[in-house]
């Protein structure tokens, strides 16, 4: 049975929350979740991939079992978010990876990718948008211009019912990267909870042909 490590650190005098599990020597996959939603959500995908990789997935902060400081005491914004997963990752001694986002996970993991893009080793993207209007401007075309640049493998695996991100997201990848391995599944927005089964040979797969 896999022993899943539930641990916290603290960074920038904030306490973060995160599981982790794998070898301490092996391959790293973080795992970034969304909006309304926690580390909690990969509690079935964790036991499938950490005899093979190292597994690190935090709550960010406001989440979880992270700390929740008010608005008046933290400004909320992908920015700050990003700040504090980068911290906890160096403090981790994760400094090449690959990377799991979903919802607002995406947006964390693209400014990650942005701002070290030699420290990414793939990614896979399970709704996670990065080809509607951003939310900030000018934000998106930067993050396809990474794409273009640095070629990350990529694998998208959607749940085509999604009611906020629509199935078109997932192909736009293509645009950008026409090497990208997408994959449309019977699903909705929290796609593991419906489709585990099919999501982790997918993810099995492109992982080991690509880290």
């Amino acid at each position: 049975m896999t022993d899943i490590q539930y641990r916290y650190a603290i960074v920038a005098g904030r306490r973060l929350f995160y599981r982790e599990a794998g070898p301490a020597g092996a391959p790293v996959l973080v795992l970034l979740h969304g909006y309304p939603a926690s580390s909690f959500m990969f509690r079935n995908l964790i036991p499938t991939l950490a005899d093979r990789w190292r597994v690190v997935a935090p709550d960010h902060l406001g989440f979880g079992h992270s700390d929740a400081p008010p608005p008046t005491e933290f400004t909320y914004s992908f920015d700050s978010l990003t700040d504090l997963t980068q911290g906890l990752l160096d403090k981790l001694g994760v400094d090449r990876y690959a990377m799991y986002v979903q919802d607002w996970g995406a947006p964390i993991g693209w400014r990650l990718a942005l701002r070290r893009p030699e420290t990414i080793t793939a990614i896979i993207t399970q709704n996670g948008n990065a080809y509607d209007e951003g939310l900030q401007p000018a934000f998106y075309p930067l993050v396809h211009e990474y794409f273009r640049e640095y070629r990350p493998p990529l694998l998208a695996v959607w749940g085509r019912n999604d009611p906020v991100f629509a199935p078109a997201g997932a192909p736009a990848f293509a645009g950008d990267l026409p090497a990208a391995e997408i994959h449309l599944l019977d699903g909705g927005h929290f796609l593991l909870e419906s489709a585990l089964n099919q999501v982790v040979p997918l993810i099995r797969t492109f992982l080991a042909a690509s880290l």
